[in-house]
């Protein structure tokens, strides 16, 4: 079973101002002369970590990572404005330029996965390849199962701690009874709503309970952004049109592309990866039969490092 890359340092970081108010957090680490890759991160709101840069081949790739706008290391922190899909697809095709990079691979899990097919499916000629994990479509049914009814089911003792912010009157819109504290101008409502959310997926993520990730999802700077940029995103339904990823994914046919997805994920259900599938019949869908969400669960690991190294043989 293949494990993760030993732990390596950046070469160059960057700070990248758009056009309208972020600044973007972009790291380069590995080869600078390797196949170019773009993890994406999750969330939308997650931000990157060094350990991402271990999916990779040091030798063989040039890894780029970035923390999307208003999470991570990028500013101003958990901003909504001007934080759309399309300016995020936009500040990938800027760091591409930026970086003087003609073809890329992308490297996406959850809204990394979303996100990576949305920025292939409007620029399908910079994209050589897609290694997608547990697959997020974002259409409202998606959006509903983990957020309103359906995962609820599953987990119904954590369920009552997502709950413990909304009123019962509330109950029948949960999303928009967070959107609306989540926007609040009183900063212990919008914290405390913040860290119920977060910790929510957390705890969802993993097929065994792991205390590191709820810690991690539990840290108030992480759970305002996570939370924060997701409930504005889902709310607005990711600015995408309904079913948009699947009926444009005649575009990417030709791409190749991994498909990686834990039988019980219960965050973004297997039936999306299945259903993206039928779309692209040319990838290579692999269901982890031992595994949830979580990018870090040792069959998940095992599948995407060795996507990688397939996708890279023979570079020097």
């Amino acid at each position: 079973m293949r494990i993760l890359y030993p732990d390596i340092q950046t070469n160059h970081e960057y700070s990248l101002a758009t056009d309208d108010g972020h600044t973007l957090y972009v790291e380069e680490s590995g080869n600078p002369n390797g196949i170019p890759v773009l993890f994406v991160h999750g969330g939308p709101g997650g931000g990157c970590a060094p350990t991402h840069r271990r999916f990779f081949n040091p030798d063989k790739y040039r890894i780029i990572l970035f923390d999307q706008r208003g999470c991570g290391r990028s500013t101003p922190h958990a901003s909504l404005r001007n934080n759309t899909t399309t300016a995020l697809v936009d500040d990938i095709e800027r760091i591409r330029e930026h970086l003087g990079i003609e073809q890329w691979l992308l490297f996406g899990g959850s809204w990394g996965s979303t996100l990576s097919l949305i920025y292939a499916q409007t620029h399908p000629d910079r994209v050589c390849g897609l290694i997608l994990r547990g697959v997020f479509l974002c259409r409202k049914h998606d959006i509903d199962w983990f957020y309103q009814r359906g995962a609820s089911a599953i987990f119904p003792d954590f369920w009552q701690d997502y709950l413990e912010p909304i009123p019962e009157v509330e109950h029948q819109d949960l999303l928009g009874a967070y959107h609306k504290r989540l926007t609040s101008d009183n900063e212990l409502v919008r914290m405390a709503a913040a860290k119920a959310w977060s910790v929510w997926e957390g705890r969802c993520s993993t097929l065994d309970p792991n205390p590191d990730v709820v810690e991690h999802f539990s840290d108030p700077h992480f759970a305002l952004a996570m939370a924060r940029i997701e409930a504005h995103y889902f709310i607005n339904e990711a600015f995408l049109q309904p079913n948009q990823i699947l009926e444009k994914c005649k575009l990417i046919r030709s791409i190749p592309t991994t498909i990686v997805h834990g039988r019980y994920d219960m965050v973004c259900p297997l039936e999306q990866a299945f259903a993206l599938h039928r779309q692209l019949p040319q990838a290579e869908l692999h269901i982890v039969r031992d595994a949830g969400h979580s990018a870090f669960e040792p069959g998940i690991i095992d599948n995407l490092v060795t996507a990688t190294d397939h996708f890279a043989p023979n570079q020097a």
